[in-house]
């Protein structure tokens, strides 16, 4: 059986949205670039954000009271004056919410809930409990972005949560960058980071279209997925397309490698339609930006024989930015000749 999965009700000007963190207390570690992001969801979407229960927390106590984390999930979900759920940040341990999520919770209350990175486990338990969320911006990274907030990604969240038309292609961001700039020093705050062109999509492999409904994630945080009640079983994974994407710690080639081929002796490559690859997180460095390009086509093309399932990689999601919205469960089309990708119909109801 494919992946199908409920799409919540879209945002409207107004709305109130909760901000939560789910994994590293970020937010109470960099508390002004916290508040910028929260500024900035009220000046460019008109979005009453309010912090759950312990969002603010600092981040040893964070690290400390994973079921306190839970109880907030579970109470944004539940309040219905709540339309949204934003993620803040993440990190290295949502994982650890699991015992203690209620996904009946989840499946009663549909509504949009989006981040990225180690928000991956939270995605998941989404899935299970029916529900399409959003692998998308967070708002201590791309809503607080030095001097401003990409307009791509401004004008991905309009057409992705507030909009009932269709989503279409999703083209590429004129520029992007994977410059690090680190928090704790104010001025920084002040400095635009390095924008590079963007040569756009590259098609590794694959020839006319292929399409599916979304799934995967972040590549290091759905090694802790596996083998939990959150996996999906092997039907679910059937003709879906797969997005994966790499962590900010760029992880070596080697690690890649063996990730991938995890994904080959479960089944899974034989089972998707396609494959998406976001641009990692390594800086300018062209030679950096190909090296996964290289490993996924030896994997998939040379020890696995599937030498027709459509790749595409370089694509502007993940750690990198500015970056689009994937919807789970969303029906996707890769267009090989186009070098593009196509979202059909609208991600929220």
């Amino acid at each position: 059986m494919a992946l199908t999965l409920s799409k919540p009700p879209r945002l409207h000007a107004g709305d109130k949205v909760a901000a939560i963190t789910l994994s590293w207390g970020g937010a109470g570690a960099f508390p002004a670039r916290y508040a910028l992001g929260k500024k900035r969801l009220k000046e460019h979407f008109d979005l009453d954000v309010v912090e759950t229960k312990n969002a603010l927390r600092d981040p040893a106590w964070i690290a400390a009271n994973p079921e306190a984390r839970a109880d907030d999930l579970m109470e944004a979900f539940s309040d219905s004056s709540i339309k949204g759920i934003f993620s803040i940040i993440g990190g290295d341990d949502s994982i650890r919410l699991e015992p203690f999520i209620d996904l009946n919770v989840i499946a009663r209350h549909h509504k949009v809930f989006m981040g990225f990175s180690d928000t991956t486990s939270v995605h998941f338990m989404c899935m299970e409990a029916g529900l399409s969320s959003f692998y998308g911006p967070a708002i201590l990274s791309e809503f607080a972005e030095n001097v401003a907030c990409h307009p791509y990604t401004i004008e991905s969240v309009r057409k992705t949560l507030f909009a009932l038309d269709e989503l279409g292609e999703i083209a590429p961001s004129p520029k992007w960058t994977g410059e690090r700039l680190a928090w704790d020093k104010p001025e920084n705050a002040t400095i635009q980071r390095k924008l590079y062109p963007n040569a756009g999509p590259r098609v590794l492999q694959g020839k006319g279209t292929a399409s599916g409904p979304l799934i995967g994630g972040c590549l290091d945080v759905l090694e802790m997925l596996r083998g939990t009640m959150l996996w999906p079983s092997l039907d679910k994974w059937k003709g879906s397309i797969l997005f994966l994407e790499t962590s900010e710690e760029n992880p070596s080639p080697d690690y890649f490698r063996r990730w991938i081929r995890g994904y080959a002796s479960m089944g899974i490559l034989e089972k998707v339609s396609g494959i998406l690859l976001g641009r990692p997180f390594t800086g300018h460095d062209l030679q950096e930006l190909g090296q996964y390009d290289k490993i996924l086509l030896e994997v998939v093309r040379d020890e696995c024989g599937l030498t027709s399932l459509p790749i595409m990689t370089q694509m502007d999601f993940g750690h990198s930015d500015p970056k689009f919205i994937l919807p789970y469960g969303q029906e996707a089309e890769i267009n090989c000749g186009l070098a593009r990708l196509f979202l059909s119909g609208a991600a929220v109801k």
